[in-house]
């Protein structure tokens, strides 16, 4: 089993900056990317940022591109994502998944951490 844990989401105004973590656990040495997706209220689940292991290729939503940073460190089984300029549509419950096992599919997922962006 793998477990993944986000924190760091919170209430900010628009044009800040958040910066959130996820931290896996358990069988994590053969994670082939790690990624974070986001769910609106009403709005289905959508991705937002992704990150290879092998490599370190990372890619994101056009939605983000340009202002989230997805970084990480396979080693110690973490994830960030840096949010900049962040807009009232970026308000969202945040969460990490992991690739480990059917290859391109996320097998694990966090409970997910908030973030309210105020206006």
């Amino acid at each position: 089993q793998v477990q993944l844990v986000e924190s760091g989401g919170r209430l900010v105004q628009a044009g800040g900056s958040l910066r959130l973590s996820c931290a896996a656990s358990g069988r994590t040495f053969s994670s082939r990317r790690m990624g974070w997706f986001r769910q609106a209220p009403g709005k289905e689940r959508e991705f937002v940022a992704r990150i290879h292991w092998n490599g370190g290729s990372t890619y994101y939503a056009n939605s983000v591109a340009g202002r989230f940073t997805i970084s990480g460190d396979n080693a110690k089984s973490t994830v960030y994502l840096q949010m900049n300029s962040l807009k009232p549509e970026d308000t969202a419950v945040y969460y990490c998944a992991v690739d480990i096992d059917l290859p391109g599919t996320w097998d694990y997922w966090g409970q997910g951490t908030q973030v309210t962006v105020s206006s």
